[in-house]
């Protein structure tokens, strides 16, 4: 994981440059249409990023002065205000937030970035951390609109780039084993990624060669941009690009492992 903020941040700014070519001009019709995520449409995705980076904001104002992460209790009346504009407003004041956040980030000197720490979800997050969170988060979701609107989308390169390399910290977070066990080798040639998935009662990944492993069932070799999809659930046999799997590997038994979100 690079541990430079900036990068980071970079990153963050050219997926929400994204959403905003994809979203700033849609019409209300065309919010209303269903997004990649099957309970949501691409009005609802901008709701639950624009209430991300209202969040996000408060976080990242405790992270600075020292009053660490807000009370979540204060989450839902966010929610219920998001869910309460219409898809317009949503669309609008999405774009709105998250240029907020991002620019706040930007603004960040050297010494604010370097002393940024944060109790969150059991971990210990620096600067990198922290925007690295909202940066799954986004690209990921502006993934789910993009693709609404062009089957052949990606996610942007430069968080495929930075988000890969991090799977294996977070992947017991993504993981919903279902009492199956199985082994196999998952390679991404494009990102130097060759790692060891294990599931069984938890999902481990671990690099190849993984000591004291067993041998593996068989391998899949594909992208790194579908290895990061695959871990968020949206690597469905309409938008998997060419791969190769070779002995007993069965990627729809991946696939059920990582049911998305």
């Amino acid at each position: 994981m690079s541990p430079d903020p900036r990068a980071w941040i970079a990153a963050l700014r050219a997926s929400h440059d994204r959403l905003a070519g994809l979203t700033a001009a849609m019409t209300d019709a065309e919010l209303a249409q269903q997004s990649y995520a099957s309970e949501w449409t691409v009005a609802q995705v901008l709701s639950h990023l624009g209430s991300g980076a209202q969040i996000s904001r408060r976080w990242l104002a405790g992270a600075l002065d020292g009053s660490q992460a807000p009370d979540p209790a204060s989450f839902p009346e966010i929610w219920a205000a998001w869910d309460a504009k219409t898809a317009g407003q949503k669309a609008q004041d999405c774009l709105a937030e998250n240029q907020a956040h991002i620019s706040r980030l930007e603004s960040l000197t050297d010494a604010e970035l370097a002393s940024i720490r944060l109790q969150l979800f059991g971990m210990d997050l620096d600067a990198a951390g922290l925007v690295g969170l909202r940066l799954a988060e986004h690209a990921v979701h502006t993934w789910d609109v993009a693709v609404a609107l062009d089957p052949a989308a990606t996610v942007t390169g430069g968080a495929v780039t930075l988000l890969v390399p991090g799977i294996p910290q977070f992947v017991g977070w993504m993981a919903k084993p279902a009492g199956e066990e199985f082994s196999l080798r998952l390679r991404a040639a494009d990102a130097g990624v060759d790692w060891l998935l294990e599931v069984g009662d938890t999902v481990t990944m671990s690099n190849w060669p993984a000591e004291g492993a067993g041998k593996p069932a068989g391998e899949i070799v594909l992208p790194a941009e579908a290895l990061l999809r695959l871990v968020y659930g949206r690597l469905d046999r309409g938008h998997t690009p060419p791969m190769r799997i070779t002995g007993d590997a069965d990627l729809d038994r991946v696939r059920a492992v990582f049911p998305g979100f």
